[in-house]
């Protein structure tokens, strides 16, 4: 190899790991990823569908049916419904990285100088872009049906920005299983099969103290329970309390520090299946 092809190689190996070149690289593929989204309309519409359904089914038929003391039940679920979605975000990561590397498009990307983990950055931001517009949908929706926000300005955006914080790092989830599978129709089932059980083991839905001993356990270590258990408290929703487990009694922090710590075991996981995908 001559002097001038290894300088070559060491300027595209500098290209695809700068912090510059990979924020950059991560923007294009968002943007493209935002771009593509727009141009199906379906994909639009079940985004809308999507939350309002989860609303209105979870309001009128949970809302009917049971009764939380001393609290406004459709106040007490939207926490509930808001965390669901976001880490329901897996699903559609794993689905569409999965279906980038079945056609080929993971391929092309190889070939380009370009940061690695721009090709998964990019798709996980257009993603959490996608969850803050469903978002909105459902909190607008909440306000329909009769959800209030009873505390300050601060503590709301405190809570919408925990709530994003929590879906970026199930979209790295997500991005690890779709890399892992590397089939839509696998990556579907294998991003939510999973999540059913973690969402219902968890407060969004009913109060821990009604479940066994060593479920209510179980519920009050589920990171979705300090999610919830943080946006009741800064909504001012009707926080209920009675328990003595840290995540509880410390559901902000241990809200940042459940989505700190998944983000940083699988953006690494993600970003290496990436790598090792790429090589064969």
């Amino acid at each position: 190899m001559t002097t001038l092809e290894r300088s070559a190689g060491r300027a595209v190996a500098a290209r695809r790991t700068g912090l510059g070149q990979s924020y950059r690289d991560t923007m294009i593929v968002a943007w493209r990823n935002v771009r593509g989204g727009l141009r199906v309309p379906d994909t639009l519409v079940y985004m809308f569908i999507q939350p309002i359904m989860f609303v209105l089914l979870f309001a009128y038929v949970f809302g009917g049916a049971i009764r939380v003391p001393g609290v406004e039940y459709r106040e007490f679920l939207m926490a509930g419904i808001f965390a669901q979605t976001m880490a329901f975000a897996c699903a559609p990561a794993s689905v569409g990285l999965a279906d980038d590397m079945q056609k080929g498009l993971i391929d092309r990307f190889r070939s380009l100088p370009m940061a690695r983990s721009g090709v998964i950055g990019g798709r996980v931001v257009a993603d959490l872009v996608n969850q803050f517009v469903v978002l909105i949908i459902m909190m607008l929706c909440g306000l329909i049906v009769g959800w209030r926000v009873h505390n300050g300005v601060l503590d709301f955006l405190a809570a919408v920005g925990l709530l994003l914080l929590f879906a970026f790092a199930m979209l790295w989830v997500g991005a690890f299983i779709g890399l892992s599978v590397g089939n839509p129709q696998v990556a579907a089932s294998a991003g939510l099969i999973w999540l059913f059980p973690v969402v219902f083991l968890s407060n969004a839905f009913v109060p821990p103290q009604t479940m066994p001993a060593w479920l209510q356990t179980v519920a009050e270590w589920n990171p979705i329970s300090a999610i919830v258990e943080a946006c009741r408290q800064l909504f001012g929703n009707g926080s209920i309390v009675r328990s003595e487990a840290w995540p509880m009694q410390h559901s902000v922090l241990a809200s940042l520090l459940w989505s700190v710590l998944i983000i940083a075991v699988f953006a690494p996981l993600a970003v290496n299946k990436y790598k090792a995908t790429t090589r064969k």
